[in-house]
């Protein structure tokens, strides 16, 4: 598959946005979300901040990367807009990526003026960040599928489609869902750290522990479950809608899956060291992806092949009798 620019660009600033997205996770886990106080867009009531604690100048290079991912966003909306005709998927996909980013701004602010950062442990932070993370999904899906289309995907038809659409719509939805118990649960994990194995589980059988705690049990057991239902729609895909670019999305999302799971497992006995929540999250982003592009190519917009070989048979004909009438 050969891009053009603006598909070279578009899958840049996907990338660049899982980096700030993954940065954005260690201002969290490092506890470093109220590094400029409850100030925004300024920093301490600051332009640039003077004499800054680590803390400060985490959150503020945060601050930063995700202004420099908005004027990204902004030239591949504009961009998008001037190469590619009304109601083009590239440019609707383009659109949903710059109001994406637009709502990811918002609420990280509202994160901050509400101070629900730092060791702030309310059920309105709880659901702020499981918020934060839907639009963080629906962010990444709008540019992935700006990336793909740009490079030649072809428009999603659903039509006919019923068993498959079910399968892959409850994984996509799953996967939402497991995404939001993870982000509360790594909340969890940030404010009370269990300092052993066994500790950690006493704090989930506690009745005191907060609510969000508990999910260190469910989250694990919920990720089965939708681990499992996504591969068995990716096995679906490839014994339904058998193709090239099927069968290397499924299976990479097969290897994902395997190495995520492993990963899971790793942050639980490790206690859920910040290294391990960014790369537990990297995996999680990329599993995602995948699994949009391989929902993307099975229900791609593709042209019947009777109708594909009867309409070369046509340009054959035509070639033919315009060789016969030229003498040819």
């Amino acid at each position: 598959m050969k891009l053009n620019r603006f598909a070279q660009y578009a899958w840049l600033v996907l990338a660049y946005n899982i980096g700030v997205i993954l940065w954005g996770a260690y201002v969290r886990a490092s506890g470093s979300g109220a590094g400029c106080g409850n100030h925004w867009p300024l920093c301490n009531g600051e332009v640039i901040p003077r004499a800054p604690e680590v803390k400060t100048l985490i959150e503020f290079s945060h601050r930063l990367t995700s202004g420099l991912a908005l004027l990204l966003v902004v030239g591949m909306a504009a961009w998008a807009w001037r190469k590619y005709p009304p109601r083009n998927q590239v440019r609707r996909a383009a659109a949903a990526s710059l109001f994406f980013t637009l709502i990811e701004a918002l609420v990280g602010a509202g994160l901050v003026l509400l101070e629900l950062v730092a060791d702030n442990a309310s059920v309105a932070r709880a659901i702020w960040m499981s918020a934060h993370l839907v639009n963080t999904l629906m962010l990444l899906g709008a540019m992935t599928l700006t990336a793909w289309w740009a490079s030649g995907g072809a428009s999603v038809h659903l039509k006919g489609s019923s068993a498959l659409g079910w399968a892959f719509g409850l994984s996509l939805l799953g996967s939402i869902i497991l995404g939001m118990s993870g982000a509360v649960t790594a909340l969890g994990d940030t404010l009370v750290p269990g300092r052993t194995l066994a500790e950690a589980l006493e704090q989930n059988l506690s009745p005191t522990i907060l609510l969000l705690l508990r999910l260190r049990i469910l989250h694990p057991a919920l990720a089965i479950v939708v681990v499992s239902f996504s591969l068995l729609a990716a096995y679906l895909a490839l014994v339904k809608r058998p193709g090239l670019w099927t069968k290397r999305f499924a299976w990479a999302f097969v290897a994902l899956s395997l190495i995520q799971l492993g990963a899971g497992s790793l942050n639980v006995y490790l206690r859920a060291p910040i290294w391990m929540q960014i790369v537990h999250l990297l995996l999680a982003d990329l599993m995602w992806i995948v699994l949009l592009l391989l929902a993307a190519v099975t229900f791609a917009r593709l042209q019947p092949q009777g109708e594909t070989q009867g309409l070369k048979a046509l340009v054959a004909s035509a070639e033919e009798l315009r060789g016969v009438a030229t003498g040819g």
